[in-house]
Order: C-alpha cells, then sequence, then structure tokens
C-alpha cells in the first residue's frame, strides 16, 4: 500500500516544493487540497516513459506556480512508492 503524507505550505512556495517532493524519484502522486478538497491531482511518471513527462513537467509547474499566487496556504497530499524491506 502506498505510503501518503500531507505537508502545509505558502503559496509561494508551493511550486519549488512540488519540484522538490517529484525529485525524490518516490513519488507516484501529489494532490494540491484546500480545506480538504482536491484542487488539482498530478500523477508522477516513473521509469523509462519519463522522457516524455519531462516535456509535460514545465507546463505543468506553470500551472501550479499559477495557483500558488492564488491562495495564502494549501496542502500537499503526497503518495509515495511503499517501502520494501527485503
Amino acid at each position: 500500500m502506498p505510503r501518503k503524507n500531507r505537508l502545509t505550505v505558502a503559496g509561494q512556495r508551493l511550486a519549488h516544493t512540488i519540484e522538490q517532493l517529484i525529485s525524490r524519484g518516490d513519488v507516484r502522486r501529489v494532490c494540491i487540497m484546500d480545506e480538504e478538497r482536491s484542487l488539482l491531482e498530478v500523477p508522477v511518471a516513473l521509469g523509462d516513459p519519463a522522457a516524455p513527462a519531462a516535456v509535460l513537467k514545465a507546463p505543468v509547474l506553470a500551472a501550479i506556480k499559477a495557483f500558488g499566487t492564488l491562495v495564502n496556504e494549501c496542502t500537499i497530499e503526497v503518495e509515495s512508492a511503499e517501502e520494501t524491506n527485503k
């Protein structure tokens, strides 16, 4: 089962925080929420097919930055790959 964590961030730090989370490499999905309501869900592509994801990264981050300017604070729900202890 995937792990889910929630972070509360300022709107001006939203895009930067999401970029950092995605660069960790274990994030599967990022959901931007306001008062328990999902506003934007971004699936994160993994593996070799991630090449097209790099092309889509810029427009998605631009939309997130624009959204960040409209809110003072929001919650990010991060779904990460489950840890395997083998």
